[in-house]
């Protein structure tokens, strides 16, 4: 469905436990501290930058980093209590900003209440069905009396039996209650590759039945994205596809690369033309793009394509300014800092970003041929890259050069016509029809509106 909400989205990625100075573990005897408020001196930003969708990671009461959840029904108090989320949630539908949060439906952590019951009473708990792999025989690699599940062999993170109708339920009377207390208008489904199909076609029309328009988008790393966004199923998944390309395509210096994934992607005989595949250059677990790339310069150009390509395109909280931030292999920190507004706004690395980013998404937004219009590739090499999205009879052409020298290149488009250039203001072009030549600066490109 092309007029749903999400086509026209852009949204903001937060890490809140991160950016709001959380400590690292939980103490389950301190009291609520609001730190979730400070995303309100967070909210001119966003609505200068002009995204319109918050995608606000997990905030409800965990033991670490929000993925090992302790219980679904109450914000952790690292952030603030129930009350704070919801003040947050009604001021972002003030200023008509959409909330997504992150539903960890996969596992939970060591201190899920009904896991501490399992601990407690062994067998005798009426909660031993609600996790997978239950075995008495042997003992945890935590010296439990017993084995159990984890996620990619994390034992910290115990795998929930979504087959359990007790569990499901759990689960699902607390999508309930966040959808009546927060108002929320969709979630990003932690680890949905892992996911049973039947939990979230189960899933899926439990949500849609609360509210139609409901979107469900899924962390999928690998695989052929049709397996779960479908009919009865999710309406998108992480397309991590491009992003890895985004990157790669500027460090190696062929366009090619992000070229050919968007051409079996989004063109003719595309295989995803028709779903909001969620686009993103980085996140809360991988690189900060500005330290995945080269030249920092090819940040201008990435974001160009993340803003004009189809999708649904997500900026991670800092990376407007180009923070850097990379991971090591045990410790993801770096990608999820606090952040001061005030200070990161005058210092930023990259300060000249932010208006680009502001720019381009003001075109996207108001040009429907960005949102849901189809694909064509018009000329590829190795530093310079174009491409024409079409929707009706709004045609537009995007052009990127990755080069530090200005180039021309050929475009070919079949009928006479005027060319202005919505991002280089001032800037357009005539020609008659056929091919011409299309000049280009330096680590920047072109958002070309066409008119006949």
């Amino acid at each position: 469905m092309k007029n749903h909400w999400a086509w026209q989205t852009i949204f903001y990625h937060i890490y809140p436990l991160g950016l709001c100075g959380a400590p690292e573990r939980n103490d389950f005897n301190a009291p609520p501290r609001p730190r979730l408020e400070k995303i309100f001196g967070w909210l001119d930003h966003l609505q200068y930058l002009g995204v319109n969708g918050l995608y606000l990671g997990p905030v409800f009461e965990s033991t670490a980093h929000g993925y090992d959840t302790a219980n679904y029904y109450q914000v952790d108090r690292r952030l603030g209590d129930n009350g704070t989320l919801k003040k947050l949630s009604q001021e972002l539908r003030a200023r008509n900003i959409r909330l997504i949060l992150d539903g960890v439906f996969h596992h939970v952590g060591r201190d899920f209440w009904a896991f501490r019951h399992v601990l407690e009473h062994g067998r005798g708990s009426r909660f031993v069905d609600w996790f997978c792999g239950i075995d008495f025989n042997r003992r945890s690699p935590w010296g439990d009396p017993f084995a159990y599940e984890g996620w990619n062999g994390h034992y910290d993170l115990v795998k929930l039996n979504l087959s359990h109708p007790e569990a499901k339920g759990h689960l699902f009377e607390a999508v309930a209650s966040w959808l009546r207390e927060f108002d929320i208008d969709g979630l990003r489904l932690d680890a949905a590759d892992f996911l049973d199909h039947g939990f979230l076609r189960e899933l899926a029309a439990f949500c849609r039945g609360m509210r139609p328009d409901f979107w469900l988008m899924g962390e999928v790393v690998r695989g052929d994205y049709r397996q779960w966004a479908a009919d009865g199923m999710l309406d998108s998944v992480t397309n991590y596809m491009c992003y890895k390309g985004l990157y790669s395509s500027h460090n190696d210096g062929n366009y090619f690369e992000i070229a050919y994934s968007l051409e079996r992607q989004f063109g003719k005989w595309g295989l995803y033309k028709d779903l909001p595949l969620y686009a993103f250059a980085d996140n809360h677990d991988v690189d900060r793009v500005a330290s995945s790339l080269k030249n920092p310069a090819h940040l201008y150009p990435l974001y160009i394509l993340l803003l004009t390509v189809p999708g649904v395109p997500s900026i991670y909280y800092g990376s407007e300014w180009g923070v850097t931030g990379k991971r090591t292999k045990h410790d993801d920190r770096l990608l999820r800092p606090a952040l001061d507004i005030a200070s990161i706004s005058k210092n930023a690395p990259q300060p000249n970003l932010v208006e680009t980013l502001r720019r381009l998404i003001g075109i996207r937004r108001e040009l429907p041929a960005l949102q849901t219009g189809d694909y064509r590739n018009l000329h590829i090499d190795k530093e310079s890259f174009a491409f024409a999205r079409r929707m009706d009879d709004q045609e537009v052409v995007v052009a990127v050069n990755s080069a530090e020298q200005a180039r021309c290149i050929p475009i070919e488009l079949p009928r006479a016509g005027r060319l202005t250039d919505l991002l280089n203001p001032g800037e357009s072009f005539s020609w008659s029809g056929g091919k011409f030549s299309l000049p280009l600066h330096p680590c920047w490109g072109r958002v070309l509106l066409v008119k006949g």
